[in-house]
């Protein structure tokens, strides 16, 4: 949810609501005009996670948007009236056992999907968003990693789960030791911070694709998961690896 909120163009991923399992809720990086949510014509509620409001807690904004919805007529955007004050938070309606099922898009075609055109400007407003999204790919091999292009270089920013100072001692650790390749002439060139992960990029040559990635990054599973279990105090070349890292960070939220 945090890459497809942060950095993924084009994605969705069905959830489950737990008190209306019949109403289908559909969770999507971005919807037309950056709303919130809308109510498809069939009673579908898509969710919207690349918003212009933040109140400071993304979870409880998503809930509100989704308690809007519900009240919504079949075929309404929902607005945001105002920022929500205290109340449920996302995970509180949704089942959040089951593991999200993202789908990447090359674009935003599925937007329009069963929806008519009569005066084009659904396809003007579908044309400009395409134009805008970079190639991207969800890598199968690990969790939450995804390769990007953007024509004259690519990249790969993967959302780790662990607590980001640990992430960035273990990132350290494998730095150090010229480990933390996925791949000649690939770069862990920074990372950037989001809802308290890391997100570690690494710059790679034109040419590579997604499809390259899969093992060289399932490789650099074993060998973080190796680094995040040490205990050992950071030897002077991985505290300077470790100075290196934070100063090329970069915090979204």
């Amino acid at each position: 949810m945090v890459a497809m909120r942060e950095f993924v163009p084009a994605a969705t991923a069905p959830l489950t609501l737990v008190d209306n399992a019949d109403r289908p809720l559909l969770l999507c990086s971005l919807l037309p005009g950056a709303l919130p949510a809308l109510v498809r014509a069939d009673g579908g509620i898509w969710l919207g996670l690349q918003v212009q409001h933040n109140s400071g807690d993304a979870s409880r904004d998503l809930a509100y948007a989704v308690e809007l919805a519900l009240s919504a007529a079949s075929g309404e955007s929902v607005r945001m009236p105002d920022l929500p004050g205290p109340g449920v938070r996302l995970q509180e309606l949704v089942d959040t056992e089951t593991p999200l099922d993202v789908t990447v898009h090359e674009g935003f075609d599925f937007w329009v999907e069963g929806v008519e055109d009569e005066n084009g400007q659904v396809a003007a407003t579908l044309e400009k968003a395409n134009a805008a999204a970079a190639p991207t790919t969800r890598l199968d091999s690990v969790e939450a990693a995804y390769w990007t292009s953007s024509g004259a270089k690519e990249h790969l920013r993967w959302v780790l789960p662990q607590p980001e100072d640990r992430v960035l001692d273990a990132l350290a650790r494998l730095h150090a030791a010229g480990d933390d390749l996925l791949g000649a002439e690939s770069r862990l060139v920074g990372s950037f911070r989001a809802h308290a992960l890391l997100v570690p990029v690494w710059e790679l040559p034109v040419g590579t694709g997604a499809e390259a990635l899969e093992e060289p990054a399932a490789a650099f599973t074993d060998r973080l998961v190796d680094a995040l279990g040490s205990e050992a105090p950071l030897t002077s070349a991985q505290r300077a690896a470790r100075a290196g890292l934070a100063t090329r960070q970069v915090t979204i939220r």
